[in-house]
């Protein structure tokens, strides 16, 4: 079984990412990716754990980014984590999620919820910042229901607490992902609403598969972007963006695996050749 989206502890995940290979190697996963968000800080401590598993572990990063003014998220496999630019890219990123946190903070701040910095950075660790954070700490203060709520009521584009995050478009993203040696992947593409246009502008960019195999995606809409992948000749793959049973109830590491297949025709795409684990 093959989980080609997944995260930890060094973005906005719940387990570590020894704890998240573990739990993938109890569910019969044989090869997963570890995209965390804007970050590779978590794939050499999930490399060692992988090996210990016998688990192939697919070096990732999952890069927000936009196209046509939505925003999108890509998935690079395969990449070098050393990759210097993609390496700076993160360390900018580190800087701009923590300013966007201080202001999403305030905002809450202003709306009367008496939230901290503090509190946001103890749950995170030393992780790179994310919404997810905010929320969770916003279900502890029992200010929300569960993630989906806060995201849904307050953190969610245009919804109160909102701020512009900054904005990489998706060809400057696949550019960084395949300089880096990996594979570019469009994430949930009915989750974040793409039309039959979004994606072929990043096809035109070299955009390599197309996650149609999703938690989020019901018969009809993976179909649809099934079509898309074979009219744009992208690699359809699957995968569980699991987060934790906390941030992504009722998800678990193998959910929406990747086909064998296409799992190999994405590794052929790759520029620079990985050894497996």
């Amino acid at each position: 079984m093959i989980d080609l989206h997944s995260h930890t502890t060094a973005s906005d995940g719940q387990h570590s990412p020894t704890e998240l290979v573990a739990l993938a190697a109890a569910a019969g996963v044989t090869a997963l990716a570890v995209t965390d968000h804007d970050t590779v800080e978590g794939l050499e401590e999930a490399t060692r754990a992988a090996r210990g598993h016998g688990v192939e572990l697919v070096p990732g990063i999952e890069l927000s980014a936009f196209v046509n003014k939505r925003e999108v998220h890509i998935l690079g496999h395969f990449v070098r984590p050393d990759h210097p630019p993609l390496a700076r890219y993160a360390a900018r990123l580190r800087v701009e999620r923590e300013e966007r946190m201080e202001r999403m903070v305030r905002r809450l701040q202003e709306m009367g919820f008496p939230v901290r910095m503090e509190e946001v950075r103890a749950l995170a660790g030393d992780a790179q910042l994310g919404r997810p954070h905010l929320a969770r700490v916003m279900v502890e203060r029992r200010w929300c229901l569960d993630v989906k709520q806060a995201f849904d009521r307050y953190l969610g584009a245009g919804k109160s607490a909102w701020v512009e995050r900054f904005k990489l478009e998706g060809a400057d993203a696949i550019r960084l992902i395949h300089e880096a040696g990996g594979t570019a992947t469009l994430a949930h593409p009915g989750s974040s609403k793409l039309e039959r246009y979004d994606i072929l502008v990043l096809a035109r960019a070299g955009l390599d598969g197309l996650e149609a195999l999703h938690s989020d995606h019901n018969p009809s809409v993976m179909q649809r972007y099934l079509k898309f992948a074979k009219e744009f000749d992208l690699v359809p793959t699957g995968g569980s963006d699991f987060h934790g049973e906390q941030v992504t109830p009722g998800r678990r590491p193998g959910d929406s695996p990747t086909p064998p297949e296409n799992f190999a025709r994405l590794r052929a795409r790759a520029t620079h050749a990985l050894p497996t684990s």
